[in-house]
């Protein structure tokens, strides 16, 4: 199995998990590789592996989310192709948040600055868009960093209420949350 396949199959794990109970038993079970397999592609071993995923998911949201923000199309299209690829990346609600589970204990001394500055750019491109939308600076950003509450707000009500709803309505409602009034 090629790493990537191998990464693939670890971030199941940490979203249900997160860090400290990611073990490598469980990590082991999930990919099918033995301990010494995944210490071959992960020499650091769990933290080796969380870094893995951390970077596997930044490159999906660059890839995704951040380039389809940078397009060329209008910012309504660019609003509508992001929220479509949230839908899938979360599975409408069913998968947790990678960056929230991974913001607390132990992961959070690990890796909080990759969170950060994964959690800046998106507040960052998404703020652009709106500027290009006719919203000035400032409101532009409080409607970007309200969006991404309520995309993560939505993700944790999901997982915790067995209902993929809340984020389905709040998916559903970007766009015009984020360019109503305009």
């Amino acid at each position: 199995m090629s790493k990537e396949k191998t990464i693939a199959k670890l971030i199941p794990v940490f979203r249900q998990h997160g860090y400290e109970g990611a073990t490598i038993s469980r990590l082991s079970q999930a990919t099918g590789l033995g301990k010494a397999s995944l210490y071959y592609y992960f020499p650091d071993g769990k933290e080796g592996m969380a870094a893995a995923v951390l970077e596997y998911i930044n490159n999906w949201f660059t890839n995704e989310i951040f380039q389809s923000l940078r397009g060329t199309n209008d910012p309504a299209e660019k609003i509508r192709k992001m929220s479509k690829s949230l839908d899938e990346f979360y599975r409408s609600g069913q998968d947790a948040c990678f960056l929230s589970v991974m913001s607390v204990g132990e992961a959070n001394n690990l890796f909080h600055n990759q969170i950060e500055q994964a959690l800046k750019v998106w507040i960052d491109s998404l703020t652009q868009v709106l500027q290009e939308a006719g919203i000035e600076p400032d409101r532009a950003r409080q409607r970007s960093e309200n969006a991404i509450m309520q995309i993560q707000g939505a993700l944790v009500l999901a997982r915790v209420l067995n209902d993929t709803k809340p984020f389905e309505r709040v998916i559903k409602s970007l766009p015009e949350m984020l360019l109503g009034g305009i």
